[in-house]
């Protein structure tokens, strides 16, 4: 029991300096390790978003504090990612959320190739999305978070930065964004469970420790998130976020095809 804490706390750690300065990891990271120790998708992604309300709350602490949050795009943002999220949490307690896998693979495959041309070609700067295009993303993002176990940032942060938007104001509003997210999702699993409808929820405190690491592991390095892409510079966090994502969904095609 002891070792565990200790292996997710590490792994909450680096999951959480990624996801900090990046918008994206923390969740993909945490429920693939879960995985990887038996645990079943919809434990996962209940237990990743428990220890995630704790360290995205850390994490949009450090954003709001280094000035890297957008507004005006976290109010367009919020209540469409609260929507799917809610809903994938459900989808993902009734049905095998693993279906979805093979299509956000794709999806994140192409997006990092992209990213990774506009990091180095540097086109010129496309207009940020418009509000009524920002609603259907956070639905989406929320959706696949939920659902997958993570995806929010991988999906979100994505698209903004693909489109043209300056990477410092997306991953600080997006981990911003992600904290009512995943306070909302984990409400979501715990009525889930209380209703009845989660028939298969047993054992969920069988992983607590695991929980507890990634908690802690997280809390340590969310301070940290603010600073670091304050200071990156935005084509260097581009090329970062590129590669991430690809290398995010070439291991997820590895699974899939193993």
């Amino acid at each position: 029991m002891g070792s565990e804490f200790f292996i997710f706390a590490a792994v909450g750690f680096l999951a959480q300096i990624v996801d900090g300065a990046l918008g994206m990891a923390y969740g993909v990271v945490s429920s693939t390790m879960l995985l990887a120790f038996g645990v079943s998708p919809a434990y996962a992604s209940a237990s990743a978003h428990a220890a995630e309300v704790f360290t995205t709350a850390a994490s949009a602490t450090s954003h709001v504090s280094h000035r890297n949050v957008d507004w005006k795009l976290f109010w367009r943002l919020a209540p469409a990612g609260v929507v799917g999220g809610v809903l994938g949490a459900y989808v993902l307690t009734s049905i095998d959320g693993a279906v979805l896998r093979p299509y956000v693979t794709a999806y994140l495959t192409l997006m990092g190739g992209y990213i990774l041309y506009r990091a180095f070609k540097q086109p010129k700067t496309q207009p940020e999305p418009t509000a009524a295009a920002l609603v259907p993303l956070g639905v989406v993002g929320g959706f696949v978070d939920a659902a997958g176990g993570g995806g929010w940032g991988p999906v979100v942060t994505s698209t903004l930065v693909g489109s043209g938007s300056a990477p410092r104001y997306v991953v600080g509003t997006v981990n911003t964004v992600e904290f009512f997210l995943t306070v909302a999702i984990s409400a979501a699993f715990l009525v889930s469970l209380l209703t009845g409808h989660w028939a298969e929820a047993n054992g969920l405190l069988d992983h607590a420790m695991a929980v507890a690491g990634l908690i802690v592991g997280g809390l340590l390095a969310a301070p940290f998130a603010g600073y670091v892409v304050r200071k990156m510079p935005a084509r260097t966090l581009m090329i970062i976020v590129g590669c991430l994502v690809i290398v995010l969904a070439g291991y997820q095609t590895w699974q899939l095809l193993g």
